[in-house]
Formats: structure tokens, C-alpha cells, sequence
């Protein structure tokens, strides 16, 4: 009898008409009763007009019509056992869901579900899948990932299975009762005062220090500030009016209902944003706070940055240089680092109010509102303890540090005059410390 799991090989073969071959091994028993192994290659199909997968299916259903494993049928469950683990989500569940998923989120998940979920169980009917191989393949994954790559697959095969079900597809959910398994501890690294005073204090570039403050000390999502437009400063608030990824700008797209809510801005970074609106190329509301220049189809044109480019050459050489770990230069971290601080200058739901977060569905939760005016305190706490002796000076445009002869710690005297920034100045102005 052939393996109950066997995939089986398919390749092209002829001179004149090419053909898709099939080769599998059948198990017989010899008259001794002893099973032995036999190669056999069948054609399936012309290979003109039949693409690989499809014919990958044809030799999968004749080897289970060989195996004569009978199928798990039930009035409703449609009995093809050609319906594979690959086709169903491929033909029936990415087409349902992504729709509902954000640009990067449908990349990263559409990866994830392909490369863990489908190469794995891709070739195998969806209802000769059980809870005991589902169960062990996650254990073994556990062994070899993070904690939120096992988790992801956790989730993912939970809802395609489910989804089959609600289709008819199964008559129970063999996920249902996959459990999490344990997994390595992840490591959630904070930059440290000191590492933050360092890097905001060798960045010259107007520009990318008004962006940097924003991420380190307001806590925005990635897409969030990269998407911010100027018309989202209020002048103590940056309220997200879209998000932007890989270049693009998406308006009126955000992750959920808690991300509209506007971001507090510490009173020590406003007046950086108010002195790189009176330098940016192009301050009126709809255009973008962080613009580049986009190439190709878009040459010319301000489109948002990409994040990674941003911070891979703008900040990290700089990073470098000081010796701060390139992990730690990314906006999740600096959100992070946010998020971890402020528990020392206000309260967890002081915390969950600058970072948005969607609340726990519980009575407390639905009823106790933020108050603006506390976050922003725990804010102002939270930035004042690291800027308390130091500050940039910005003065016709430049951000010049000024430093003391204190050797324990930088210190930089205040002499912000943002009257004197003239809407006629020119570019960004890189000055050494």
C-alpha cells in the first residue's frame, strides 16, 4: 500500500509532446507476506496548458485513490480529497482575508502562512489533517523559533482551519484545541538615557533630528510618523490622519480605532517641529512632514520615506560611530523604550494613552477614558528626566549643541529663538559640534 503521506514527484517528459509525469512508490507484499517497495511513473496530462501545481494534484489524488484511504465525509463536507491544504488556502483563504489586512501586515503574514504553514502541510488534504500532527509540528517549530514566529503560526493555522469549517470544507476543527507551545525567550531591548543623549546629540540635520524626537519621545508607529502630515500638527498634538509603508501613502488607514487617537507631544519637542515647518520645503497642511523624493513614475514628486532606508542611513552611521548597537535603532524600540519609561512617570494607563493601544475589553477599560492632560504630564516627566541639561540650540535654522567643560555628563545651554527663523532660510543646515 502507497504511504498515506506521500507527495510523490512531478516532472515533464517527451521530445515532441511534452507530458507531466508522476512517480511515486508503491508498498506490496511479496509472497513471503514481507511489504516491498516498487517504483512506478504514470502520465498525467499534457504539459501544454497545465501548470505544475495542477498537476502535482492529479498525481496526489492517485496515490491516495491507491493508498484507499477512505475520506472523512458528512452530509455538507464536500468529499474531494484533491482539496489540499495548499489549494484551500491559496484559492480560499488568503482571496477572503487579506482584503481586511494592512499593506505590511498582508506581506509579512502572506510570507509567514507560505513559507511555515504551506510548505509544511501544502500537499496534504485538509481532511486528513489532525490535532496530533498540527500539535507536533508546532512543537518542533517552538524549538527552532521566536516566540513570535510560533505564536504567528499559532494563530494562522487556528483561523485557516476555522475557516474551513465555517465552508464546509470539515466537519470539526482539528486546530481547536492547538495549544502555544513554550518557546525561547525573546529579548525586548530599551535604549538607556545615556544612549539617547548620545545619538540626539550628534544629529545636525534638522530634519532627521525633528524625526528622531518624534519616534524617541512620542512613540509613534513606524508607518504612523512616516505617514504624519503637516496638518496633523496642532501644536500640541500630531494627529495620524493615514499611515505610509515601502514608499507609499495610505489616507485614512490605520491599524485600529485606538491609532486615530491624537499623539502627545512633549512641550521640550515642540518647538523642534515649529522650527523644521519654518524649513521644510513645503508646510501646507496636506503635504507630508518627512517627505523624500520619490523615482521613476514619481520623480520629483515628495512621497513618504521607507523606514528602514531612513534609519539604515541617516541614524545608524551615526549610531555606530558612538558604539549604540544598530538593534536598538529602530522605531519599535524606540516605542518600546516609551512604553517602559513611562511607568516610572505615570500610570500603566497613562502608558496604554500615549501608546494607543486598543484597551482590554473589560468594564474599567470601556469606562475609565484617558485623560489627555495626564499622558502628556507623564510625557513631559518622562522627556524632561532625559533632556534636563540638555537641549538643542536652534538658531536660524541650525541645531548647534553647545557643550560645558562638565566631563560626567553633556550639558547644552538653551537659546531657542524661533522668531528669528526666517520662512526665507535655505534647506537644512548641517552643522559640526
Amino acid at each position: 500500500m502507497a504511504m498515506k503521506y506521500q507527495k510523490g514527484t512531478v516532472y515533464p517528459r517527451g521530445q515532441k509532446v511534452k507530458m507531466w509525469y508522476g512517480k511515486y512508490t508503491v508498498y506490496l507484499r511479496n509472497e513471503e507476506g514481507k511489504e516491498v517497495g516498487k517504483r512506478r511513473n504514470v502520465p498525467l496530462c499534457p504539459k501544454a496548458g497545465t501548470p505544475k501545481w495542477k498537476a502535482e494534484q492529479m498525481l496526489h489524488s492517485l496515490i491516495l485513490k491507491e493508498t484507499g484511504i477512505p475520506a472523512k465525509t458528512s452530509p455538507g463536507i464536500i468529499p474531494d480529497e484533491t482539496a489540499t491544504f495548499q489549494w484551500f488556502v491559496e484559492e480560499r483563504y488568503l482571496p477572503m482575508r487579506e482584503g481586511t489586512w494592512s499593506p505590511a501586515y498582508r506581506k509579512i503574514n502572506t510570507y509567514e502562512i507560505k513559507h511555515y504553514l504551506v510548505e509544511h502541510f501544502g500537499r496534504i488534504p485538509l481532511n486528513q489533517l489532525g490535532t496530533f500532527e498540527i500539535q507536533v509540528w508546532l512543537n518542533k517549530l517552538a524549538t527552532k523559533y521566536s516566540q513570535s514566529v510560533v505564536r504567528h503560526c499559532h494563530i494562522n493555522i487556528r483561523s485557516i482551519m476555522q475557516t474551513a469549517k465555517k465552508l464546509k470544507f470539515l466537519a470539526t476543527d482539528p486546530a481547536e484545541d492547538v495549544s502555544m507551545p513554550q518557546t525561547k525567550p525573546v529579548e525586548k531591548p530599551v535604549m538607556t538615557q545615556d544612549q539617547i543623549l548620545k545619538l540626539i546629540g550628534k544629529i545636525h540635520d534638522l530634519h532627521d533630528l525633528c524625526l528622531m524626537y518624534v519616534g524617541i519621545f512620542c512613540g509613534p508607529r513606524s508607518s504612523e510618523v512616516l505617514g504624519l502630515q503637516w496638518k496633523s500638527w496642532t501644536g500640541t498634538t500630531l494627529v495620524p490622519h493615514g499611515t505610509a509603508f515601502e514608499g507609499r501613502f495610505y489616507p485614512g488607514r490605520l491599524k485600529n480605532r485606538s491609532s486615530r487617537a491624537p499623539i502627545g507631544v512633549p512641550e521640550q519637542v515642540r518647538p523642534v517641529i515649529e522650527a523644521w515647518k519654518k524649513l521644510s520645503p513645503d508646510p501646507s497642511p496636506d503635504a507630508l512632514m518627512f517627505p523624500t523624493f520619490g523615482r521613476g513614475e514619481r520623480k520629483g514628486k515628495a512621497v513618504p520615506r521607507w523606514g528602514k532606508n531612513f534609519l539604515r542611513w541617516r541614524v545608524r552611521p551615526i549610531a555606530k560611530k558612538l558604539e549604540i548597537p544598530e538593534s536598538l535603532i529602530t522605531f519599535q524600540v524606540m516605542r518600546r523604550t516609551l512604553g517602559t519609561n513611562l511607568q516610572h512617570h505615570g500610570t500603566l494607563k497613562d502608558a496604554q494613552g500615549a501608546l494607543r493601544h486598543a484597551s482590554i475589553r473589560t468594564t474599567g477599560d470601556v469606562y475609565v477614558q484617558t485623560i489627555e492632560t495626564s499622558v502628556l504630564n507623564a510625557m513631559n516627566s518622562r522627556t524632561m528626566e532625559i533632556l534636563a541639561d540638555w537641549k538643542p540650540a536652534i538658531l536660524d535654522g541650525k541645531v548647534t549643541p553647545i557643550s560645558d567643560a562638565t566631563p560626567k555628563r553633556r550639558t547644552v545651554k538653551v537659546e531657542t529663538q524661533l522668531d528669528q527663523l526666517g520662512p526665507s532660510a535655505e534647506g537644512r543646515n548641517v552643522v559640526s559640534a
